[in-house]
């Protein structure tokens, strides 16, 4: 018996030694990228969490909501800075993103996120804001017109998240992750080890056809991703996009504010045919921008064609 409990715990300390060495590395590098990239704005409490915002610039309101595995940064990048400008440009973690937190996992459904930024504008008594939205953010932003429509004044989106799909973009596949226990021990564990190692490869197949730019990890907000809790947060947002989708895209025909979307052509994470057919089905009058030889990130790879589309949605909600 002595013999068998001595060769257990040697067997439980292979396992376990490995797997803490990864979970120290893992906190030792959130440490550091949290150190290197402070939050940049302000909180402000909700029911279920906190929203990070940043503001610039001062006039009428323009909120924007960042896709999957994104932040703010994505588009004070490239976007936020010549639209402040002119407008008062406010830009948010989505609840349980960057710096925005949420208190249990149920409320990274689509509409509880929706939800949360609802009332964010309603405490921060933002008037009727241009919505911008990408990637899933244009999905958060669609539930924003369809269950809040009297805190919106407009919709921008950009490569939004229009229809159900059955699986997640290829990119994304292998961290669909369905039970919450197995999410948490890979986010703490090889999640980070793996996102460096992997991190350059899915950031080029997220901007496919384009090239992501070399500052994009820092100045875009990248480096944010080498965090356990963002990991967790990306794979939960994932795995709850099935559960609400479906009963939100019949919805999309209530929307009576003025929308448009702009998609580029090439992208490789979402079709852009298929969701722009389902917007141009629910909304005929949307306004429709396609940038031929342009994929996921128009926020960075067509700074100016986003900034031009951002500009003539929010002539036409503040007209």
């Amino acid at each position: 018996m002595t013999a068998f409990l001595i060769v257990l715990a040697i067997l439980i300390a292979i396992i376990a030694l490995p797997l803490l060495g990864l979970f120290l590395f893992s906190r030792r590098m959130a440490a550091k990228v949290e150190a290197g990239m402070p939050p940049a704005g302000q909180f402000t409490d909700v029911k279920g969490g906190r929203i990070h915002w940043l503001s610039k610039g001062e006039g009428r309101p323009v909120v924007m909501i960042h896709g999957l595995s994104g932040n703010l940064h994505n588009f004070t990048y490239a976007t936020a800075k010549p639209l402040a400008a002119d407008y008062r440009v406010i830009a948010v973690d989505r609840p349980g993103c960057g710096y925005s937190t949420r208190d249990r996992d149920d409320l990274a459904r689509i509409p509880e996120q929706a939800r949360m930024i609802a009332e964010f504008v309603e405490k921060e008594g933002i008037e009727k804001p241009l919505i911008v939205g990408h990637s899933l953010g244009g999905a958060v932003a669609l539930t924003l017109a369809v269950n809040h429509p009297e805190r919106i004044g407009g919709l921008a989106l950009v490569s939004p998240l229009v229809e159900p799909q059955d699986e997640a973009p290829p990119m994304f596949r292998s961290i669909d992750i369905s039970s919450p226990l197995i999410r948490r021990l890979i986010a703490e564990t090889i999640a980070v080890p793996m996102a460096i190692r992997r991190g350059a490869k899915t950031l080029a197949l997220v901007f496919a056809p384009d090239r992501p730019p070399a500052d994009f990890g820092v100045k875009g907000g990248g480096l944010l991703s080498l965090r356990p809790d963002a990991f967790y947060a990306t794979s939960t947002d994932l795995h709850a996009v099935p559960m609400d989708l479906p009963g939100i895209a019949p919805r999309y025909g209530e929307i009576s504010v003025p929308a448009g979307v702009l998609y580029g052509a090439q992208d490789r994470v979402l079709d852009a045919q298929t969701h722009l057919d389902a917007l141009r089905a629910a909304l005929p009058e949307i306004e429709i921008v396609t940038l031929p030889e342009t994929g996921h990130m128009p926020l960075a790879a067509a700074p100016e064609e986003t900034e031009s589309f951002i500009r003539r949605m929010a002539d036409k909600t503040f007209a």
